[in-house]
């Protein structure tokens, strides 16, 4: 495993970005020798380029052009046709990337690196809209108009797996879960990454090996919603830099047969003044606010799987009593529903279970802000919590069976058109319709096991 041999102290957390004045003088003192400004794109990664520190700052400050196919490509990077504002019609032409100020950040990973994340405008200065973090952040402007802020703490699990040749194994077998003793290939990757993360100015709490061979939990501090957002893709982008030419970082919901890999979001409304606004002790009835939002879940976030479960794979992790759930319900304490009312007092939050490791953290968040807005906004009433087995509660609706189900429950949904806008719909069914494509047009390793005799 290769890991950086020397990491700087972090001297600036990612809140207190470098003001241009202090790049200016990383730039001429040579401590930044390159800036990479980055588009978290449709699949959670970032994309971008890396500029000549002094040609950034002569020119690409307010903005620089990168082609409109990084919002419109499958996992492979292949350019998709038929959206809106990209395809062979428009003939895949740019849009300019503004840099966020908010988000220079030195990365630890390559301390000669500044990065910028960037935000996709059109000709006319006005955002693009189906850009991931766009979408996050007009939720939580909406949610703002109601009077309310958002905190996030993102709960992360992933495969750890040894790369010989060309395939992956994991790092363990078994289960590890919990064990202060996992093998010291690994603790060396939590020692490593843990100081990235710290050197970055990203709050983590807690590392962990979890239940699955090779699974790692990863729990992140609670912070601003969007903050929280940037913070994880920075992790993800990082984690991989830190695994090295040895160990590769698996983000799938279904890396394995049997084997589930969540992302949880543990959501909460602040008021502007920083009061916390979920309050709920055990045994009392749920604040009107939050029953509110819970119903908002539930109501809403059947018509938004495309967006937090957005490939094949996906629906592999619904499984029977797998700590994925399989019901759009929710319950005080009770890991088996999409919606878990964790935590007391002033600590409670809402723990959305219903993403896997593959989702695009930003498009899961937006579909959760999104559902507590409708949910507040028509006052509608929780159902009653889940008090038994939620994998048998027949008195939820259950959760589609595959993503041609989802796209179905999404395209052409009034609420979806409602809450994301009409265009913002029909980019992400038509990312979905060629996921599915692409899926039937393949012969896997299963059908020839079960079709060769």
């Amino acid at each position: 495993m290769t890991t950086p041999t020397t990491l700087p102290a972090a001297e600036h957390w990612p809140y207190e970005a470098l003001t241009p004045e202090e790049l200016e003088t990383f730039v001429r003192d040579q401590r930044v020798t390159e800036i990479v400004l980055g588009v978290p794109d449709v699949h959670g990664r970032l994309q971008g380029k890396v500029f000549n520190p002094s040609v950034f700052l002569d020119r690409m400050a307010h903005g620089a052009e990168m082609c409109s196919y990084i919002l419109a490509t499958d996992p492979d990077r292949t350019p998709l046709d038929g959206f809106d504002s990209a395809g062979w019609e428009q003939g895949f032409g740019d849009f300019l990337v503004k840099p966020d100020p908010g988000t220079a950040w030195i990365l630890p990973t390559r301390p000669e690196s500044a990065l910028f994340l960037g935000t996709p405008v059109h000709d006319d200065g006005t955002p693009v809209e189906v850009a991931p973090r766009r979408m996050l952040t007009r939720q939580l402007e909406r949610l703002r108009e109601l009077g309310y802020l958002a905190r996030i703490g993102v709960e992360s699990e992933f495969l750890l797996c040894t790369k010989q040749q060309a395939s992956l194994s994991p790092v363990w077998e078994g289960s590890l879960d919990y064990s202060l003793n996992p093998p010291p290939k690994v603790r060396t990757f939590f020692g490593d990454l843990g100081n990235v993360l710290n050197d970055a100015g990203i709050g983590h709490e807690a590392m962990k090996a979890e239940g699955a061979p090779g699974q790692v939990e990863v729990t992140f501090a609670y912070t601003d919603a969007l903050n929280a957002c940037d913070d994880y893709t920075l992790f993800r982008h990082m984690a991989a830099e830190i695994a090295g030419t040895g160990l590769a970082p698996v983000f799938m919901a279904a890396p394995e047969t049997g084997v589930g890999s969540g992302l949880h979001l543990h959501v909460s409304l602040w008021s502007e003044h920083g009061e916390p606004c979920f309050v709920h002790h055990r045994g009392q009835d749920l604040s009107p606010l939050m029953d509110h939002a819970i119903a908002g879940l539930i109501g809403a976030l059947p018509h938004l799987g495309v967006l937090y479960a957005p490939y094949v794979n996906s629906y592999k992790r619904y499984r029977p009593h797998s700590f994925a759930p399989l019901r759009y319900n929710w319950g005080i304490d009770h890991r088996g529903c999409a919606v878990r009312l964790a935590g007391h007092g002033e600590r409670a939050r809402l723990e959305v279970r219903l993403a896997g490791a593959d989702a695009t953290v930003y498009l899961a968040a937006a579909a959760c802000i999104a559902s507590i807005v409708y949910g507040i906004e028509e006052k509608l009433a929780a159902p009653l919590a889940c008090g038994g087995d939620a994998y048998q509660d027949e008195s939820s609706m259950p959760l589609p069976g595959d993503l041609g189900e989802a796209l179905q429950q999404f395209d052409g949904s009034p609420v979806a058109d409602r809450l994301l806008g009409k265009d913002v719909v029909r980019h992400y069914a038509r990312l979905a319709r060629a996921e599915l494509l692409y899926h039937r047009r393949q012969v896997t390793d299963v059908e020839r096991q079960r079709g060769i005799r």
